[in-house]
């Protein structure tokens, strides 16, 4: 009963939390520009709003649309995911929680 109980709360907080891929991605090709969200609202006063991002995905770039999520203990803000410039490539750089 007690490994139940505890994989449950595992269970919840991996679903609380944003997915990051830790694949480092390395195009070509631009990513388009980002979507505009609606941001409904809240789901409670303790929630923070991920913005979307685009991940890439066989070839293309896939739209990831936003979430509101409870922030990790101890950290205080998200810093988004985001696509960098180098020479002629284009590099996915994670989004996290920062303190």
């Amino acid at each position: 009963m007690k490994a139940l109980l505890f994989a449950a709360a595992v269970s919840l907080v991996m679903l609380s939390a944003p997915k990051v891929h830790a694949q480092a991605w390395r195009v070509r090709v631009a990513p388009p520009a980002p979507v505009v969200e609606v941001v409904p609202a809240a789901p409670s006063p303790r929630h923070v709003w991920v913005p979307g991002y685009h991940r890439w995905n066989r070839g293309r770039h896939v739209w990831v649309p936003g979430v509101y999520v409870v922030p990790r203990p101890g950290y205080r803000r998200w810093e988004p995911h985001r696509w960098e410039q180098r020479g002629g490539e284009y590099h996915f750089v994670p989004g996290g929680w920062r303190r």
